[in-house]
């Protein structure tokens, strides 16, 4: 299953700082804290607690955002369904981050342990 242009575009133009304040409620209601959503965004973005703030007051949108972005290069390790997409089935590489982003903090909010969704060698 692929994503259209439109779908594309419109995740493309969302800005991070409209769907931040979901994701902090996702994690809190299922107990997790804002630091765990700092730790998972900072691993996969690179983006430390200031410059998610500098992204958010500027209304970043995830173009910018993931354009900024460092990669984590164990991004490619995040598989799986989400919002109705198989993660490594998506050609766009911009959808393909946000839908990377969602699935972390998916995973945290299903209070799987930090060193798994970090992706982190056993």
């Amino acid at each position: 299953m692929n994503t259209t242009p439109e779908h594309d575009a419109r995740i493309a133009n969302m800005t991070f700082a409209s769907v931040y304040p979901h994701y902090v409620t996702k994690v809190e209601k299922k107990g997790r804290t804002i630091e765990e959503l700092h730790q998972v965004i900072e691993w996969l973005t690179g983006f430390n607690e200031k410059k998610l703030k500098t992204l958010i007051e500027e209304k970043a949108t995830f173009e910018t955002f993931f354009k900024q972005a460092k990669l984590n290069p164990n991004a490619q390790l995040i598989k799986g369904v989400i919002c109705g997409y198989r993660i490594e089935d998506i050609e766009t590489p911009l959808t393909k981050q946000v839908r990377y982003l969602d699935k972390l903090i998916d995973e945290l909010a299903k209070g799987r342990k930090m060193e798994k969704i970090l992706r982190e060698p056993k």
